[in-house]
Protein backbone atom coordinates (compact mmCIF):
# COMPACT_ATOMS: atom_id res chain seq x y z
CA UNK A 1 0.00 0.00 0.00
CA UNK A 2 1.40 3.39 -0.93
CA UNK A 3 2.14 5.51 1.86
CA UNK A 4 -0.09 8.97 2.40
CA UNK A 5 2.08 12.10 2.42
CA UNK A 6 2.04 14.06 5.97
CA UNK A 7 -0.34 16.63 5.54
CA UNK A 8 1.88 20.11 6.61
CA UNK A 9 -0.38 23.62 7.23
CA UNK A 10 1.53 26.67 6.90
CA UNK A 11 0.41 29.85 8.11
CA UNK A 12 1.62 32.95 7.58
CA UNK A 13 0.06 36.40 5.81
CA UNK A 14 3.28 37.32 3.18
CA UNK A 15 1.94 35.22 -0.17
CA UNK A 16 5.33 34.52 -1.76
CA UNK A 17 6.63 33.03 1.35
CA UNK A 18 3.18 31.01 1.52
CA UNK A 19 4.58 29.88 -2.37
CA UNK A 20 7.86 29.81 -1.52
CA UNK A 21 6.89 27.23 1.24
CA UNK A 22 4.64 25.01 -0.94
CA UNK A 23 6.92 24.53 -3.70
CA UNK A 24 9.14 23.00 -1.48
CA UNK A 25 7.53 21.26 0.88
CA UNK A 26 5.25 19.32 -2.04
CA UNK A 27 8.80 18.82 -3.50
CA UNK A 28 9.99 17.16 -0.19
CA UNK A 29 6.62 14.72 -0.99
CA UNK A 30 4.35 16.40 1.64
CA UNK A 31 0.83 17.33 1.32
CA UNK A 32 0.98 21.35 2.18
CA UNK A 33 -2.33 23.52 3.37
CA UNK A 34 -1.74 27.45 3.13
CA UNK A 35 -3.80 29.62 5.45
CA UNK A 36 -2.95 33.86 5.27
CA UNK A 37 -3.95 34.68 8.62
CA UNK A 38 -5.24 32.42 12.00
CA UNK A 39 -9.23 32.00 11.77
CA UNK A 40 -8.64 30.81 8.27
CA UNK A 41 -5.84 28.52 9.90
CA UNK A 42 -8.42 27.01 12.82
CA UNK A 43 -10.90 26.12 10.38
CA UNK A 44 -8.41 24.42 8.18
CA UNK A 45 -7.29 22.35 11.50
CA UNK A 46 -10.77 21.46 11.85
CA UNK A 47 -11.08 20.44 8.57
CA UNK A 48 -8.68 17.96 7.75
CA UNK A 49 -5.79 16.14 9.56
CA UNK A 50 -2.77 17.70 10.07
CA UNK A 51 0.80 16.29 10.81
CA UNK A 52 2.33 19.56 11.63
CA UNK A 53 1.88 23.21 11.29
CA UNK A 54 4.65 25.73 10.13
CA UNK A 55 2.93 29.04 11.95
CA UNK A 56 4.31 32.58 11.41
CA UNK A 57 4.33 34.73 14.85
CA UNK A 58 2.94 37.59 13.53
CA UNK A 59 -0.29 37.68 11.55
CA UNK A 60 -2.95 40.31 10.56
CA UNK A 61 -5.82 38.97 13.19
CA UNK A 62 -4.79 36.21 15.77
CA UNK A 63 -1.05 36.52 15.94
CA UNK A 64 1.22 33.12 16.84
CA UNK A 65 1.02 33.08 20.02
CA UNK A 66 -2.77 33.20 20.45
CA UNK A 67 -3.28 30.74 17.53
CA UNK A 68 0.19 28.13 19.68
CA UNK A 69 -2.28 28.87 23.00
CA UNK A 70 -5.20 27.76 20.94
CA UNK A 71 -4.17 24.30 19.53
CA UNK A 72 -2.85 23.24 22.98
CA UNK A 73 -5.81 23.77 24.99
CA UNK A 74 -7.58 21.29 21.83
CA UNK A 75 -8.21 18.20 22.93
CA UNK A 76 -8.39 17.58 19.23
CA UNK A 77 -5.56 19.04 17.84
CA UNK A 78 -3.42 19.62 21.15
CA UNK A 79 -0.39 17.52 20.52
CA UNK A 80 0.07 18.94 16.73
CA UNK A 81 3.55 19.58 16.16
CA UNK A 82 4.76 23.07 15.75
CA UNK A 83 7.26 25.13 14.12
CA UNK A 84 7.13 28.98 14.69
CA UNK A 85 8.43 31.50 12.63
CA UNK A 86 8.96 35.04 12.97
CA UNK A 87 10.70 38.33 12.24
CA UNK A 88 11.90 38.78 15.16
CA UNK A 89 14.79 37.62 16.66
CA UNK A 90 14.94 38.92 20.40
CA UNK A 91 15.48 35.69 22.91
CA UNK A 92 12.02 36.48 24.61
CA UNK A 93 10.14 36.22 21.67
CA UNK A 94 11.84 32.49 20.93
CA UNK A 95 11.49 31.57 24.67
CA UNK A 96 7.78 32.72 24.76
CA UNK A 97 6.88 30.65 21.94
CA UNK A 98 8.81 27.33 23.29
CA UNK A 99 6.75 28.01 26.66
CA UNK A 100 3.28 28.22 24.59
CA UNK A 101 4.59 24.55 23.26
CA UNK A 102 6.06 25.04 19.90
CA UNK A 103 8.67 21.99 19.06
CA UNK A 104 11.47 24.59 16.91
CA UNK A 105 11.53 27.73 16.15
CA UNK A 106 13.01 29.38 13.04
CA UNK A 107 13.81 33.23 12.44
CA UNK A 108 13.04 34.81 9.00
CA UNK A 109 15.04 35.18 6.92
CA UNK A 110 16.03 31.60 6.81
CA UNK A 111 17.15 28.79 5.11
CA UNK A 112 14.50 26.57 3.56
CA UNK A 113 16.09 23.48 3.12
CA UNK A 114 16.98 23.81 6.68
CA UNK A 115 13.23 24.29 7.36
CA UNK A 116 12.83 21.22 5.84
CA UNK A 117 14.90 19.06 7.83
CA UNK A 118 13.83 20.46 11.17
CA UNK A 119 10.38 19.48 9.51
CA UNK A 120 11.78 15.86 9.07
CA UNK A 121 13.02 15.69 12.18
CA UNK A 122 10.22 16.87 14.36
CA UNK A 123 7.74 13.89 12.02
CA UNK A 124 10.31 11.54 12.57
CA UNK A 125 10.19 12.08 16.72
CA UNK A 126 6.59 12.00 16.62
CA UNK A 127 6.34 8.98 14.60
CA UNK A 128 9.09 7.31 17.61
CA UNK A 129 6.55 8.30 19.83
CA UNK A 130 3.22 6.52 18.51
CA UNK A 131 5.43 3.19 17.66
CA UNK A 132 6.75 2.68 21.00
CA UNK A 133 5.53 0.38 23.34
CA UNK A 134 2.18 0.51 25.16
CA UNK A 135 3.85 0.21 28.37
CA UNK A 136 3.60 2.28 31.19
CA UNK A 137 6.01 4.30 33.04
CA UNK A 138 5.43 4.85 36.53
CA UNK A 139 7.63 6.55 39.15
CA UNK A 140 6.20 7.38 42.23
CA UNK A 141 2.20 8.52 42.01
CA UNK A 142 3.05 9.28 38.59
CA UNK A 143 2.08 7.46 35.39
CA UNK A 144 3.22 7.83 31.94
CA UNK A 145 0.86 6.13 29.55
CA UNK A 146 2.88 5.85 26.43
CA UNK A 147 0.03 3.92 24.12
CA UNK A 148 -2.36 7.32 25.33
CA UNK A 149 -0.07 9.87 25.47
CA UNK A 150 -1.18 10.70 28.99
CA UNK A 151 0.49 11.81 31.74
CA UNK A 152 -1.68 11.33 35.22
CA UNK A 153 -0.74 11.75 39.03
CA UNK A 154 -2.99 10.50 41.03
CA UNK A 155 -4.91 9.56 38.77
CA UNK A 156 -5.37 13.40 37.87
CA UNK A 157 -4.26 14.18 34.36
CA UNK A 158 -1.08 16.50 33.87
CA UNK A 159 -1.43 18.30 30.43
CA UNK A 160 2.22 18.32 28.77
CA UNK A 161 3.28 19.43 25.01
CA UNK A 162 4.12 17.15 23.17
CA UNK A 163 8.34 18.14 23.80
CA UNK A 164 6.86 18.19 27.32
CA UNK A 165 5.76 14.63 27.23
CA UNK A 166 9.06 13.60 25.10
CA UNK A 167 11.20 15.31 27.22
CA UNK A 168 9.65 13.68 30.65
CA UNK A 169 9.71 9.97 28.89
CA UNK A 170 13.39 9.76 28.44
CA UNK A 171 14.28 11.34 31.85
CA UNK A 172 11.93 8.82 33.43
CA UNK A 173 13.76 6.13 31.14
CA UNK A 174 16.96 7.26 32.24
CA UNK A 175 16.30 7.97 35.78
CA UNK A 176 19.36 8.40 38.39
CA UNK A 177 21.68 8.93 35.18
CA UNK A 178 22.77 12.34 34.71
CA UNK A 179 21.82 14.10 31.26
CA UNK A 180 23.56 17.00 29.70
CA UNK A 181 21.27 19.26 28.05
CA UNK A 182 23.76 19.10 24.30
CA UNK A 183 22.28 15.11 24.85
CA UNK A 184 18.57 16.00 25.56
CA UNK A 185 18.66 18.21 22.71
CA UNK A 186 19.83 15.73 20.45
CA UNK A 187 17.55 12.99 21.68
CA UNK A 188 14.41 14.63 21.70
CA UNK A 189 14.95 17.32 18.97
CA UNK A 190 16.63 15.51 17.18
CA UNK A 191 19.68 17.83 15.92
CA UNK A 192 22.40 19.44 17.91
CA UNK A 193 23.45 22.32 15.77
CA UNK A 194 20.04 24.06 15.22
CA UNK A 195 18.88 24.23 18.43
CA UNK A 196 20.59 25.43 21.51
CA UNK A 197 20.43 24.28 24.87
CA UNK A 198 18.53 27.36 26.54
CA UNK A 199 15.34 25.13 24.37
CA UNK A 200 16.11 22.72 27.28
CA UNK A 201 16.04 24.56 30.12
CA UNK A 202 12.78 26.63 29.27
CA UNK A 203 11.06 22.89 28.74
CA UNK A 204 11.94 21.69 32.16
CA UNK A 205 10.78 24.47 34.07
CA UNK A 206 7.72 24.14 32.05
CA UNK A 207 7.33 20.67 33.21
CA UNK A 208 8.38 21.94 36.92
CA UNK A 209 5.62 24.27 37.12
CA UNK A 210 3.04 21.68 35.79
CA UNK A 211 4.30 19.03 38.47
CA UNK A 212 4.19 21.70 40.61
CA UNK A 213 0.92 21.10 41.00
CA UNK A 214 0.83 18.08 42.63
CA UNK A 215 4.10 18.97 45.09
CA UNK A 216 6.23 16.72 42.41
CA UNK A 217 8.59 19.81 41.24
CA UNK A 218 11.34 18.52 42.49
CA UNK A 219 11.33 14.92 41.10
CA UNK A 220 14.09 16.27 38.21
CA UNK A 221 17.05 17.54 40.32
CA UNK A 222 19.73 20.08 38.24
CA UNK A 223 23.70 19.21 37.71
CA UNK A 224 25.49 22.25 37.72
CA UNK A 225 27.12 23.07 35.23
CA UNK A 226 26.37 19.56 33.83
CA UNK A 227 22.42 18.94 33.08
CA UNK A 228 19.21 17.04 34.38
CA UNK A 229 18.35 13.86 36.15
CA UNK A 230 14.93 12.52 37.95
CA UNK A 231 16.06 11.23 41.40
Amino acid sequence: MEKQPKNILVVDDEEHILELLKFNLEKAGYQVYMAENGQEALKLLEMHQMDLMVLDLMLPDLDGIEICKRIRASEKYGMLPIIMLTAKSEEIDRILGLELGADDYMTKPFSVKELVVRIKTVLRRTEHQVGETTALIEWGQLVMDLARHEVTIQHQPVDLTLKEFELLRFLLQNRGRVMSRNFLLDEIWGYDYFGETRTVDVHIRNIRKKLGDFNMEDMIETVRGVGYKVR
